[in-house]
């Protein structure tokens, strides 16, 4: 194996915390975690992706990626698909070989696999459960094609080595192998690619890296110093080059990542959105563009300036989401005359970046639950979670990627808000089966997140166990191919240790926690507890199989009667 490689991938394995894992494997996960962020900027977990055991068609990392969103989970890709009025869909493959060469077949083989993944008649292959996922989510997508006004999917298909490409061969059955995808009618693009050692290489230092951009702004005015702001700029930007250079990802999609910290999604098509699409529609109005709209608001970590040059990096588009989103929509509509008000911030404060997310945001109608992502109470839950000891420490994530780059921090023991919205709302609010749907779980237990009267503890404590149990599903094989019941699981400890029914209060409250700390920070029992959960899991998904022959344990977890199994099978465990 290349030797820098193999010092990266150990590197890789230490920091994922995914010792547990063969050399094989850890491969995988780390060819997974180069090839899936150069579609996706954002982070996420590498081994998630990875798929496990045999009958998994020589597929070894497979993701699905719905308006910008990465998603393994059939569920979570029925939910994107769902929502959306419109769907951009791709769909990533990946075969990945420690050899140092490369094998012709492989690609020969891939290909076969793929038609029987893809076709829309049943498949015949044994498959293991994540490819009837694999299958499950392709279905999601394809039963919606009225949604795909946009294009069909596509299709990306990575044979990862540390050998060399360039075989002629090797080239004759890759375009044959691309080939006999495209013939099903079933994607708009098709790329099958060898991946050498050279081109890992260079992925991995791309993945390793903060979003960065560089453009030319000759007309910008530098504001007045500012407390704790470096630098700032008030100017105009053609609107061709703020989507080119800014708002497009390499692979031609909106960059996502960028708009985390702005307080609202893209919204669609609604009554204000409309507007601004007729207005760049229209040729008498378009270049009036600039004294029609409010612009965009950047705030950058790093802003260097050279003349008209422009270069920031770690950056986001704080105020502006809908703009962005419609110009990148709209991006045939925009002549040479369409211009946009931008707002440019460098500063490493986060109080000063909350006040910009806020301020910039109450001038239009965001409600106060849209700025919930900014009030004192997450800020709260980050201070607690990092007061720990160095052991029993975690990171609690307010802002999107506000922990990259930061080489003290592992990264396994970073909690973002929906995984803890999710542990919470599966150890304390009983709800493991609804976990799957975010939107449908905010909206129903509003009034029972994040409030500033609740105790900081119950949320740490659900967050160690949510970290305990990733690290069992890293490292423990008997844990591996459960994942789609983690919340379950979760659940289950809270059932396991402080009983079932409501989340005790007070002292109560306070010594229930106490109870599933001691326990997940330490690796034995917390082995020993999860795995009787475990088998009662195993049970449940047997008897509920029983009467779904064929469903997926991912679509059994969101069942309220799989819930009630769990429930009822750990209160029936010995004491």
């Amino acid at each position: 194996m290349d030797f820098i490689l193999e010092g990266w991938t150990r590197q890789f394995q230490k920091d994922q915390e995914l010792t547990a894992l063969s050399d094989a494997e850890a491969f995988e996960a780390f060819a997974g975690f180069c090839v899936l962020s150069s579609y996706h900027e954002d982070d996420f977990n590498p081994d998630q992706f990875r798929m496990g055991g045999g009958d998994d068609l020589g597929i070894d990392v497979a993701a699905v990626i719905v308006n910008g969103d990465l998603l393994d989970d059939a569920d979570e890709v029925r939910e994107a698909v769902q929502k959306s009025k419109q769907l951009d869909v791709r769909f990533v493959v990946i075969q990945a070989k420690r050899s140092e060469k490369f094998e012709t077949k492989v690609f020969t083989d891939l290909a076969d696999n793929l038609v029987q993944v893809f076709r829309r008649e049943p498949m015949t292959y044994k498959r293991s459960e994540d490819v009837a996922n694999l299958r499950a989510c392709v279905d999601a997508v394809y039963d919606n094609v009225s949604k795909l006004n946009k294009g069909l999917p596509k299709l990306a298909v990575h044979y990862v080595t540390t050998g060399r490409p360039g075989d002629d061969l090797l080239d004759e059955k890759r375009h044959a192998a691309a080939e006999r995808l495209r013939e099903l009618n079933m994607f708009d693009d098709v790329e099958v690619v060898a991946v050498g050692a050279g081109q890992l290489r260079e992925l991995y230092k791309k993945a390793s890296e903060a979003v960065g951009a560089s453009f030319t702004m000759p007309k910008k005015l530098p504001l007045p110093k500012i407390p704790g702001v470096e630098q700032a700029f008030l100017g105009v930007l053609p609107a061709r080059k703020l989507v080119e250079n800014i708002l497009t990802d390499p692979n031609g999609g909106i960059r996502k990542v960028l708009f985390y910290e702005n307080v609202r999604d893209f919204q669609g098509y609604n009554v204000v959105n409309e507007e601004i699409r007729r207005t760049l529609q229209d040729p008498d109005r378009r270049d009036r563009f600039a004294v029609l709209n409010n612009g965009i608001t950047i705030v950058a970590r790093e802003l260097t300036t050279a003349g008209e040059d422009v270069h920031i990096r770690d950056f986001q588009i704080v105020n502006g989401c809908q703009t962005c989103h419609v110009l990148f929509d709209q991006q045939e509509s925009l002549s040479d005359g369409v211009h946009v008000n931008i707002r440019l911030i460098q500063s490493n404060d986060d109080d000063v970046i909350g006040g910009i997310v806020a301020a910039t945001n109450r001038q239009t109608a965001v409600t106060e639950d849209d700025l919930a992502a900014r009030e004192s109470f997450h800020k709260k839950l980050e201070d607690y979670f990092a007061a720990h000891t160095e052991a029993h420490r975690l990171y609690y994530e307010r802002r999107s990627r506000q922990y990259s780059g930061t080489t003290s921090v592992e990264r396994t023991r970073v909690i973002t808000r929906g995984q803890l919205t999710k542990a919470y709302a599966s150890m304390v609010l009983g709800e493991p089966a609804g976990t799957g749907r975010y939107a449908r779980l905010k909206s129903k237990h509003e009034s029972a997140l994040f409030q500033p009267n609740h105790d900081p503890h119950v949320y740490y404590a659900s967050a160690a166990a949510f970290y305990r149990l990733e690290w069992l599903f890293r490292n423990k094989r008997a844990f591996w191919g459960y994942r789609a019941a983690r919340y379950h699981l979760l659940a289950g400890l809270k059932d396991r240790l402080v009983g079932t029914g409501p989340w005790p209060q007070k002292a109560a409250g306070k010594h229930a926690c106490d109870k599933i700390l001691k326990v997940v920070w330490n690796p034995l029992e917390s082995e020993h507890h999860f795995g009787e959960v475990l088998s009662v899991v195993v049970v449940a998904q047997q008897e509920t199989e029983a009467e779904r022959p064929g469903a997926l344990l991912s679509d059994l977890v969101r069942t309220e009667r799989f819930a009630e199994r769990v429930r009822r099978g750990v209160s029936e465990l010995p004491s």
